[in-house]
């Protein structure tokens, strides 16, 4: 229970307004480790850090991605092949699930950090 807790507290830290990131940043926006964050490039595709001088630097997409990705694995159970799977739309009508997904997933954040103001 403390995990699921954990997780979605982490999810609704907001995004700094920065084009590039840290593993160390992503790490602390995901709550995830850097070899954690390593191996799933290896495993997803989809995740491209730009590397310059041996560092990765991560774009906001990757960041919503790697705690799209974190939702799949730690909240909803799906092994990395399933969630691999499922990123990659092998199923009809799959880009409308992920696209309401990720709204959902905006929609909510937007949500906790309107609270985060008001506490103000």
């Amino acid at each position: 229970m403390r995990e699921a807790e954990t997780s979605s507290s982490t999810d609704s830290v907001p995004i700094p307004n920065k084009r590039y990131f840290t593993i160390g940043e992503v790490g602390k926006l995901c709550d995830l480790k850097p070899h954690v964050l390593r191996y799933w490039e290896q495993e997803f595709d989809q995740i491209e850090p730009v590397k310059r001088n041996n560092r990765r630097y991560y774009q906001r997409q990757d960041v919503l991605l790697i705690r799209q990705i974190k939702g799949l694995l730690h909240e909803q159970g799906y092994t990395i092949s399933g969630a691999r799977q499922w990123l990659s739309g092998d199923d009809n009508g799959d880009d409308q699930t992920r696209y309401k997904q990720l709204l959902r997933q905006t929609i909510t954040e937007l949500e906790d950090l309107l609270v985060n103001l008001k506490q103000i």
